[in-house]
């Protein structure tokens, strides 16, 4: 080939990326941002950022990080600083869980990092990992790009988004080497029973799989729900917890998470050392915001205020049902956990608009942004999700607009 022809070849990205998708900051969030461009206020909903919505981080993380920023400029460990690590080893302790040392716990950049690089250290081209379905479209992402097949289990708004057990076995074969549990749940805010949870383990421990229990939201709850720790009904297994900063503690731009392993780990021996050197490989994670674990952990729990009847999760989570029980075009599966809702279109428009159809609608002419369902990776398009972080008065306008972009399309 000649040089000119070099220079016409178009250079395509990674064919493994045609199976990614992430709505929540894709093509619909990209058109948001070309809209504010032109001068027009998007109401942003496609995201849980609490910062955006003007939740603080506490005031006693930041003074941590301030008082420790001359230990921050060195690399730490690659597992993390040993303060942070120990923290999440008192809280693991707290809640019953037992046998875990600081040997177990890897502090990294977020929880989005280490679901990657535990995924990293586990699978072989063509390994299986099942994951809910609707789900946070980064686990089947990571599971993707780390040469392993998603294989989805129905949570089915007819079951309140409840993991479908029996479903779950007959999906499970040779190759299954993980099962995926996101509890409290985003997108659905489910928050599963104990029931649920120890047939998950039961399955688990029957089948030699992988427990990987992405727990962000875990003090996220509201009412009468209960939040139950996976790794406290896991004995024969495997378990993978994965926790941080970000949502609970308001801090997502620190970016710090932790996984823990838990259960039987003489069996993880050869997977901990794997996911040691992939943490050796990247060095470490951002240090200053480990400086914030220990304070964060062992701390006041603002999260309690936020999440009880009078406080602002809480009662923005029942300015949504209210508007939602009002709505003849809107139905909702009472979110009892994190900080979202799910919400689903009425039967009216079956064959008439679907979730892409009425995002881009609602965007372009209502200015408001939410996430399609089917970006959930579910099998259905009548769905779209919305955090409930905003204040009473911005729902409040937000289901006005949504409510006047559904009248126009009935």
């Amino acid at each position: 080939m000649s040089t000119s022809d070099f220079a016409s070849i178009n250079i395509r990205s990674s064919q493994a990326l045609r199976e990614v998708r992430y709505e929540i900051r894709g093509k619909l969030a990209n058109r948001a941002m070309e809209l504010e461009k032109r001068g027009y206020e998007i109401v942003s909903l496609n995201i849980g950022n609490p910062g955006i919505f003007g939740f603080r981080t506490p005031e006693t993380l930041r003074l941590a990080m301030i008082e420790n920023l001359s230990q921050a400029e060195p690399y730490s460990h690659q597992k993390g600083i040993f303060p942070a690590r120990e923290a999440v080893v008192m809280q693991q302790q707290s809640r019953g869980i037992q046998g875990v040392s600081v040997d177990e716990v890897f502090i990294g950049n977020g929880v989005s990092e280490l679901i990657d690089l535990s995924l990293r250290a586990l699978l072989d081209p063509g390994d299986e990992v099942l994951v809910p379905s609707p789900d946070y479209p980064l686990w089947s992402a990571a599971v993707t790009l780390n040469g392993g097949r998603a294989v989805h289990y129905n949570c089915a708004v007819d079951d309140a988004f409840e993991p479908d057990i029996g479903q779950i076995e007959s999906l499970i074969t040779a190759n299954t080497r993980a099962i995926v549990v996101i509890n409290p749940n985003n997108p659905s805010g489910a928050v599963y029973s104990r029931e649920t949870l120890r047939s998950i383990v039961n399955l688990a421990e029957r089948h030699g799989l992988v427990i990987m229990s992405d727990e962000i939201y875990d003090q996220m709850v509201y009412d009468d729900a209960e939040f139950i720790p996976m790794a406290t009904l896991v004995n024969d297994a495997v378990c993978l917890t994965f926790s941080g900063l970000s949502k609970v503690y308001r801090a997502c731009g620190y970016r710090v998470g932790w996984c823990v392993f838990s259960g039987d780990l003489e069996k993880a021996a050869d997977y901990l050392q794997g996911l040691e050197l992939l943490s050796a490989l990247r060095l470490c994670s951002n240090v200053p915001g480990q400086w914030a674990v220990q304070t964060a952990l062992g701390g006041f729990q603002s999260i309690k205020q936020l999440v009880t009847p009078g406080g602002r999760l809480y009662q923005s989570r029942q300015t949504l049902l209210e508007r939602v029980a009002a709505s003849e075009y809107l139905h909702v599966e009472k979110p009892m956990g994190a900080m979202y809702a799910f919400l689903r279109l009425d039967d009216q428009f079956d064959g008439k608009l679907d979730d892409q159809e009425f995002a881009l609608d609602l965007l372009e002419n209502h200015h408001v942004l939410v996430a399609p369902g089917s970006s959930f990776n579910t099998s259905y398009s009548n769905h779209f999700r919305v955090t409930t972080l905003p204040d009473c008065d911005t729902l409040n306008m937000v289901f006005d607009r949504i409510e006047a972009c559904l009248e126009q399309r009935r």
